[in-house]
């Protein structure tokens, strides 16, 4: 009797694993008549049975940002792990789009209170950069000394010419060498640079959403929410050009008049902007400025004295 062969084992790839969980999000984000999205960028790690997905994608604007998080991790675990046979923990989801509305959405009810959940005021930056090129110096430095040691005690060579002469050196300068000072200074602006890029959370560019799940953390660029704060207060009726910037704590609106009264175009612009501020549910919610400036062609339709054209109309709200 011949005895049976040895079953083989089946390995699942990183690639692959990657490939299948920006398909389940991409099937996500088209479910529930929300906005298609194209292409969903992602990362997978594979250790033993289990597996590690991020994924970055465009979800729509006017959602509950949360549970549109909340549905495409669900699906994208649940469809990984239905066709892998791995298990797949939470997928981290970052948020790089928000896409215009559509008729059929689902939007946040008016007046609802905005849920508070853990998410912190800002994401921390892995700090990819300064991490490697640390890591890179401090691994041609060590792996030369650890080399020259090595084929000195075992080889019997001689030592590299520029550890001796380093060490020569170093025995003849003394702590008040300007060069030696020169050395320490630098070190010490690198050791402090290092301590404040450990302690500053960086990724400036990202504000945080609030979520009524502790597990979600979602964040939005702020360049997105300045081109919806933008859309949204050019469809005000007459106002021309429009320049909006949004930093960490302020969003600040200006905009030209073209036609009507600056006043009720202020409060419009402002109405408009708030509206998109509030339904963005950022974590730490934006003061608004706004600035209004008639146009040089600027005609106003009321019947009161004119005033003069050089005049702003501003607001700075909290």
């Amino acid at each position: 009797m011949t005895a049976a062969a040895r079953r083989g084992t089946t390995v699942v790839s990183e690639r692959a694993v990657r490939k299948i969980a920006e398909r389940a999000a991409v099937e996500a984000a088209q479910a529930g008549g929300r906005p298609a999205t194209d292409t969903a960028k992602g990362s997978a790690s594979v250790r033993g049975r289990r597996a590690d997905v991020a994924l970055e994608v465009a979800l729509p604007c006017q959602a509950a940002l949360s549970d549109s998080v909340r549905r495409l991790q669900s699906h994208v675990s649940a469809r990984t792990e239905e066709l892998t046979g791995l298990h797949v923990d939470t997928p981290r989801v970052g948020v790089t789009a928000l896409l215009p509305a559509r008729p059929g959405w689902s939007v946040p009810v008016p007046g609802a209170p905005v849920p508070t959940g853990r998410t912190p005021l800002r994401w921390w930056s892995p700090r990819r950069v300064p991490a490697g090129l640390l890591t890179l110096a401090g691994t041609v430095l060590c792996g030369a000394l650890a080399l020259d040691l090595v084929l000195v005690h075992l080889a019997h060579r001689p030592a590299a010419p520029w550890r001796t002469e380093s060490v020569h050196w170093l025995t003849g300068h003394g702590s008040g060498d300007p060069v030696v000072r020169v050395v320490a200074a630098g070190l010490a602006v690198l050791g402090v640079l290092m301590i404040f890029l450990a302690l500053s959370p960086g990724r400036r560019g990202l504000l945080t959403v609030s979520s009524s799940d502790p597990r979600v953390r979602a964040a939005v660029d702020r360049a997105a929410v300045a081109l919806l704060v933008r859309d949204a207060v050019g469809d005000v009726p007459g106002i021309g050009p429009v320049r909006v910037r949004v930093g960490r704590r302020r969003a600040t609106v200006r905009a030209r008049l073209a036609f009507g009264e600056r006043e009720s175009a202020r409060d419009a612009v402002r109405e408009a902007a708030r509206g998109v501020l509030d339904s963005c549910e950022l974590r730490r919610p934006l003061r608004l400025r706004v600035r209004v400036r008639p146009d040089d062609s600027w005609e106003s339709t009321g019947a009161g004295p004119s005033p003069v054209p050089d005049q702003q109309a501003e607001g700075d709200l909290s």
